[in-house]
């Protein structure tokens, strides 16, 4: 008998003040059986930091031909394509063709570095590309607030990002690669 996913919800308010969007996010996520907690809250702050009118989370890891979250407009056009992890460059160049803007949020210990290194100047010539890497501890730290139902604040100003529940805070700094 195959897992189901579980089912998460999070109440988010997201404070950008960067970009000046503040919203009261009710999100409802479908984490995958195979899903780790920190990716589940890497796809959390990814939909926060790209917070636009559409964004929506897909399928995920259910289906190859999508990106973890994305907006369309009203004709159907990819707007936005938000990919997580240390994708193969083949996927990358397939999501530029498909979205107007693709921006990559990269996670992990150790193996960032490795990929960057074997990627960057094949990348660095896609031109609707943004990629941002966030580092290991505090991905590991925003895993540990991961529960079946949260409360969350995201504040984003001078591109640091402060994720908080009700008794811990975790800041993040994404250093952009590309």
């Amino acid at each position: 008998m195959a897992l189901k996913a579980t089912i998460i919800k999070a109440l988010v308010t997201v404070s950008d003040m960067d970009r000046h969007i503040y919203q009261d996010l009710n999100l409802t996520i479908a984490q995958h059986p195979s899903e780790t907690e920190q990716r589940l809250m890497i796809r959390v702050l990814a939909y926060a930091l790209n917070t636009c009118e559409h964004l929506e989370f897909t399928k995920g890891l259910c289906a190859d031909d999508e990106p973890e979250i994305w907006a369309k407009n009203y004709s159907g056009e990819i707007e936005l394509w938000v990919e997580l992890g240390l994708p193969e460059e083949k996927r990358l160049k397939k999501a530029v063709g498909r979205a107007k803007k693709v921006r990559l949020y990269t996670y992990g210990e150790g193996a960032q570095d490795i990929w960057w290194q074997k990627n960057a100047s094949k990348l660095s010539q896609l031109k609707n590309l943004e990629i941002f890497s966030l580092p290991s501890h505090a991905t590991q730290q925003i895993a540990a607030l991961a529960a079946r139902s949260m409360q969350l604040n995201i504040t984003i100003q001078d591109g640091d990002v402060w994720l908080s529940d009700a008794n811990n805070s975790v800041e993040i700094k994404p250093i952009q690669l590309l």
